[in-house]
C-alpha cells in the first residue's frame, strides 16, 4: 500500500551487490510510476528513467531543456513506488561542477540509487543523433569528481557515460572511460556502441561495471541480454521502449476511434480493470480501512 518499503539505502546496497555478482542486471525504463510497479511485478532486476522520457512526456525535445526540479521530481514519484533500485539520467548534471554537486544530492534525496552523468557539451542532444560535441577531459573529469566528493551515501552510484565513441571513434572512449574511472566513477556508460566487440573493449578497458543501452532506432544493434552478458556488460537498459510502445498503441487507437466511432476493437490489448486494480493493490487499502474506502472489481 502507498509507497515502497524498502528504505533507499537498502535498494543502493542491494544495487551494488547485483552489479557485483555474475548476474547481469535488466532496468526497463519506466515512463511513469505504474509502469515502474509494472517492471517489478514482471521480475525485473531494476528501474531506469530516462531523460528522454521525462523530455518526450513534457512535450519536449532531448535537447537538455529539462531542469533538476523536474527530473528529480519525476524521477523521486517513480523511485518511492518500487522497491527495485532506481537509476536515473542526469544529463550534463545540470550546470557547472556545483551544479552537479546538487545534482547528487538532490536525487539522493529523492530516493534514487545512482544516476549517470554525460561529457556532451551544453546543450545536450540525444546520444544516438549525429552531430553530437563532447567536452574536453579536464571538463569531463571534473563532472565526476564533483559528483563523487558531493555524495552523503557511498553505496550512491555515480556512472560516467561517454559520448566519445560517435566523435572520435572507439579507442578514444576506452580511453576517456579509463580516465573517468581513475576520477572515480563507480561504473560507465559507452554510448552508441556499434558492436558486441566494442563491448568487450570498453569492458577489458575498465575494471568497474559497464552498462548497455539497447534503445530502439539508434546506433547500436539490439543485441539479447544474453548476448551482452557474454562480453561482461553488468547492466542494460530499455530506455524508452514502454514509452514508445504505450504511445505506438494509444496512436493507433485514437485512428480507430476516429474512423470507427468506436474502441471495442481495441479491449482485447487493453490492461483490464482486474489487472490495473491488482498492480495499484487495491485490496490493501480496502483493508487499511473499509469505513472510508470499499470497492469490489
Amino acid at each position: 500500500m502507498l509507497y515502497s518499503q524498502v528504505a533507499p539505502a537498502a535498494k543502493r546496497g542491494a544495487l551494488r551487490q547485483a552489479l557485483a555478482s555474475d548476474t547481469i542486471q535488466r532496468f526497463p525504463g519506466a515512463f511513469n510510476p505504474l509502469s515502474a510497479r509494472l517492471i517489478q511485478a514482471k521480475g525485473f532486476e531494476g528501474v531506469y528513467v530516462s531523460g528522454a522520457v521525462i523530455s518526450a512526456d513534457l512535450g519536449l525535445p532531448d535537447i537538455g531543456l529539462t531542469t533538476l526540479t523536474e527530473v528529480a521530481t519525476r524521477a523521486g514519484q517513480i523511485a518511492r513506488v518500487t522497491d527495485l533500485p532506481v537509476l536515473a539520467d542526469a544529463d550534463t548534471g545540470f550546470g557547472e561542477p556545483m551544479n552537479v554537486a546538487r545534482t547528487v544530492q538532490t536525487m539522493e534525496d529523492a530516493g534514487l540509487c545512482g544516476i549517470h552523468i554525460e561529457d556532451q557539451v551544453n546543450p545536450k542532444r540525444c546520444g544516438h543523433l549525429d552531430g553530437k560535441q563532447v567536452v574536453d577531459l579536464p571538463t569531463a573529469l571534473g563532472r565526476i569528481k564533483a559528483a563523487t566528493e558531493a555524495r552523503r551515501d557511498p553505496d550512491f552510484l555515480i556512472m560516467a557515460r561517454t559520448d566519445v565513441r560517435g566523435v572520435d571513434g572507439l579507442r578514444a572512449a576506452a580511453d576517456r572511460a579509463r580516465a573517468l574511472v581513475d576520477a572515480g566513477a563507480d561504473a560507465v556508460f559507452p554510448e552508441a556502441m556499434g558492436s558486441l566487440e566494442e563491448f568487450a573493449t570498453i569492458r577489458a578497458a575498465v575494471n568497474v561495471p559497464v552498462l548497455a543501452n539497447m534503445t530502439e532506432f539508434g546506433k547500436s544493434e539490439l543485441f539479447t541480454v544474453q548476448q551482452l552478458a557474454d562480453v561482461g556488460v553488468n547492466m542494460v537498459i530499455f530506455p524508452v521502449s514502454l514509452l514508445r510502445l504505450a504511445m505506438g498503441i494509444a496512436g493507433r487507437a485514437l485512428t480507430e476511434l476516429d474512423q470507427r466511432g468506436s474502441l471495442a476493437s481495441c479491449v482485447p490489448k487493453m490492461q483490464t480493470r482486474a489487472e490495473l486494480y491488482d498492480l495499484l493493490d487495491y485490496e490493501s487499502y480496502a483493508q487499511f480501512d473499509g469505513a472510508v474506502f470499499n470497492f469490489r472489481v
